[in-house]
């Protein structure tokens, strides 16, 4: 896994964790990642998902799995 990659990892699952209060957690999440991240962010990170997307916790995974559905 590169080094870029594990950081992306990481800032979903950051965001994920600071967005757990939200009413609807993995939909601020989803909106944060589409919002904020750089078209080829969100390509890395969805191209990982569909390779197993290991280390994603369960809200990332599953906001990135709203994205994927919604591209």
């Amino acid at each position: 896994m590169s080094g870029s990659l594990e950081r992306l990892i990481y800032m979903a699952n950051q965001i994920a964790r600071n967005l757990a209060t939200d009413a609807d957690p993995v939909a601020a999440t989803a909106q944060h990642i589409r919002s904020f991240w750089d078209p080829r962010m969100r390509a890395m990170i969805l191209a990982h998902l569909a390779e197993g997307g290991s280390g994603l916790d369960p809200t990332s995974r599953a906001a990135l799995l709203r994205l994927r559905e919604a591209a």
